[in-house]
């Protein structure tokens, strides 16, 4: 069990302060989270050693709530307001729902930068590009390594949009760091311990996906640990789990998004991609995961799928996909967002 002490409309500095040096004397943890008008302090440990009702006493202290949840720092109890990350002046888990858009695999200078300029084009803010591809075959492309992201670095500076790109080991966190302003951590390593607690001392933002085979629980438990290492910059992505249907790369659970939404402070993020494996249910799902209240989406986009190194047959055009973000904008406005 873990719990939040919920400060009083007006708590002075000093009473903070007093506050988390009694806990902290107790081998606690404290993480504050400040809104508008009240502070939330999140108390982390063995809070047995912690005397409540001397606690509730101290000046400054309207209540003590126990939060019964595994999941401690990316609960609602913790933190009641939206998360919003800014990542290069762009606000992800605000307002406006952030499109994210580029090829799976970096393959080359010019593809990238031929895609970069379509995402721009069509109103994308952020780049994905693999540099490093964890692939089912050893046989199949494995990525250009550190030239591939200083391509994609290359592609940031002429074209002004932020990078998306996968880290898949502790060892390269550092490495990519340097390049990207969002570091993925994609399905396959979601429960990859080590990876997490790396990523969680970088502080930079963090695209947690969804594991094939993992519970909305296991993804937030995943969220926790970079959480619980200093990195509130989580964005939780949905991108299909496996199920029994074969029509589909994945199954896209879109009850995800609202329940997430409900559970969590942090932005979720959807992959129709990756949930639907095809092309042209891309366009639909992203409307419905827009209703339903993703604040972002990323989409793979390719100048040329039928050549494409990796997922060709999920990828859209890049007419196509400034089509679907047109289409994308009367869903937004009707549930009170913007593109």
């Amino acid at each position: 069990m873990s719990m939040i002490i919920i400060m009083k409309t007006g708590a002075t500095p000093g009473q903070i302060e007093n506050v988390i040096a009694r806990v902290e004397q107790r081998g606690c943890k404290t993480h504050v989270s400040k809104g508008e008008e009240t502070t939330i302090l999140g108390i982390i440990g063995d809070v047995r050693n912690l005397n409540f009702e001397h606690i509730e006493r101290l000046d400054g202290v309207d209540r003590i709530v126990r939060i019964q949840r595994p999941f401690k720092l990316a609960s609602r109890e913790f933190h009641p307001l939206d998360t919003v990350i800014n990542v290069d002046g762009i606000s992800i888990g605000g307002k406006q729902v952030v499109i994210m858009g580029g090829p799976c695999a970096v393959e080359n200078r010019q593809q990238l930068l031929q895609t970069a300029y379509a995402v721009k084009d069509a109103g994308g803010q952020i780049l994905r590009g693999g540099a490093f591809k964890p692939r089912t075959s050893p046989y199949s492309f494995q990525g250009l390594g550190e030239e591939g992201l200083r391509i994609l670095v290359e592609a940031r500076e002429e074209t002004g949009l932020a990078i998306v790109t996968e880290v898949m080991e502790p060892g390269m966190v550092s490495l990519v760091s340097e390049y990207a302003n969002i570091l993925q951590i994609g399905a396959r390593n979601m429960q990859n311990y080590a990876l997490l607690h790396a990523v969680g001392e970088t502080k930079k933002p963090v695209l947690l996906k969804r594991g094939i085979m993992s519970t909305i629980e296991e993804l937030l438990m995943a969220a926790e640990h970079i959480l619980s290492h200093g990195n509130e910059q989580v964005m939780l992505c949905e991108r299909g789990i496996r199920t029994f249907e074969t029509y589909t790369r994945n199954t896209l659970d879109i009850s995800a998004i609202p329940l997430l939404k409900q559970l969590s402070h942090l932005p979720v993020i959807v992959d129709p991609s990756h949930a639907t494996g095809k092309w042209d249910l891309v366009e639909p799902v992203s409307r419905a995961s827009v209703a339903a209240g993703a604040d972002g989406l990323i989409i793979e986009v390719h100048p040329n799928p039928e050549e494409a190194a990796s997922d060709g047959a999920q990828s859209l055009k890049p007419e196509r996909f400034k089509a679907l973000i047109q289409s994308l904008k009367p869903v937004a406005e009707a549930v009170g967002r913007t593109l």
